[in-house]
């Protein structure tokens, strides 16, 4: 017996808000909503092809009345594909995305950001090809 890693849940204020945001961060489209909730991914699960081999995960923000309470336990990373990790940064905050501190100090090669509504992510090494 075994099991498939198939959504990540993201409760929040606003779905539609954040999966806009991050169908742009991950280029995903929406494909599924719902009354508070809203489905991202990059592809459309299907059965047969979820028991077949592990799939990537899809993301679902479900609308809650409460707002975050502290730090996340759980985190996205993020790898930039086409640029190097500062102009990613960039691209990010022009997309809504903050800076975040949670005491990671200085000196490391990724960056700490939140989406818009303060949930923490990372930013990590580029993984574009190398000139």
């Amino acid at each position: 017996m075994t099991s498939r890693f198939t959504e990540l849940t993201v409760d929040c204020r606003d779905p539609e808000r954040l999966a806009a945001f991050w169908c742009e961060v991950l280029d995903f489209k929406v494909i599924d909503r719902g009354k508070h909730k809203v489905e991202i991914g990059s592809w459309v699960p299907t059965v047969e092809e979820v028991r077949a081999r592990q799939m990537p995960p899809t993301v679902v923000f479900i609308q809650v009345p409460e707002g975050r309470s502290g730090k996340n336990r759980l985190h996205l990373d993020v790898s930039p594909i086409d640029g190097g990790t500062d102009a990613e940064v960039t691209r990010l905050l022009a997309l809504g995305a903050t800076r975040a501190d949670v005491g990671q100090g200085t000196g490391h090669n990724w960056v700490v950001m939140a989406d818009p509504e303060g949930n923490e992510f990372c930013v990590l090494r580029s993984l574009a090809p190398q000139e």
